[in-house]
């Protein structure tokens, strides 16, 4: 089975355990059997027909049955929740989303910049706060300096809005800066593959409808 998540920039692979991604600019090469489909969620319009273009795809995002109120709902943060039935989900790439699922019902959700917006919204204000940007901190303590200043002014209203969310709940991190974030929470679950296992659920629970459409 081959799974391809399209992102803003990059293309996300997962080929029989593979786990492999390459930049949207550029037209990956993926090894398929003879009539094989790549399945596919996107946020990318322009990346996701370049793909369909060269190889046999399926989409998955009219398949996606989460249970959520949310409005307007991105499909790549629909399928990560549906790799979760209680939890926080936080994922940290060029955005960073938060959601929170109990018992397989999605509750809502924030967007938050990510991690790189925020050097290049300081870099706009002055090259020296891009440069001043730390993230080896400790927001137990006041900041005593201006690297530590913005890093706390960016890290504490994120893990503070995180931790309120997550009482009782487990959290997980997955997305580029994933790992990061887990120092400022015990017993984080880092998961690179929660987008992918909740493309694998949605195919398991259209077992055999597949089979007639792909």
């Amino acid at each position: 089975m081959t799974l391809c998540e399209i992102g803003n920039t990059h293309y996300h692979f997962k080929q029989n355990g593979r786990i492999w991604k390459t930049p949207v600019a550029g037209l990956p090469e993926v090894k398929l059997e003879a009539d094989e489909a790549i399945y596919v969620i996107s946020v990318n319009e322009v990346a996701e027909r370049k793909l369909a273009r060269k190889y046999r795809t399926f989409s998955l995002e009219p398949f996606i049955s989460l249970d959520s109120i949310y409005h307007g709902l991105g499909v790549d943060r629909a399928a990560a929740c549906m790799a979760v039935d209680t939890g926080v989900i936080v994922d940290a790439g060029s955005a960073i989303t938060v959601d929170v699922m109990r018992d397989s019902v999605h509750l809502g959700g924030f967007i938050y910049p990510g991690l790189t917006k925020f050097k290049e919204m300081y870099a706009r204000i002055s090259p020296r706060l891009q440069k001043a940007m730390t993230f080896s901190l400790d927001l137990e303590s006041l900041p005593q300096s201006t690297g530590e200043a913005i890093s706390f002014g960016v890290v504490m209203p994120l893990v503070s809005a995180v931790k309120a969310l997550s009482r009782n709940k487990q959290i997980y991190l997955t997305g580029g800066d994933g790992a990061y974030f887990a120092r400022y929470f015990e017993g984080t679950i880092v998961d690179q593959l929660l987008v992918f296992k909740g493309m694998e659920r949605i195919i398991a629970n259209f077992e055999g409808v597949f089979d007639e459409k792909v």
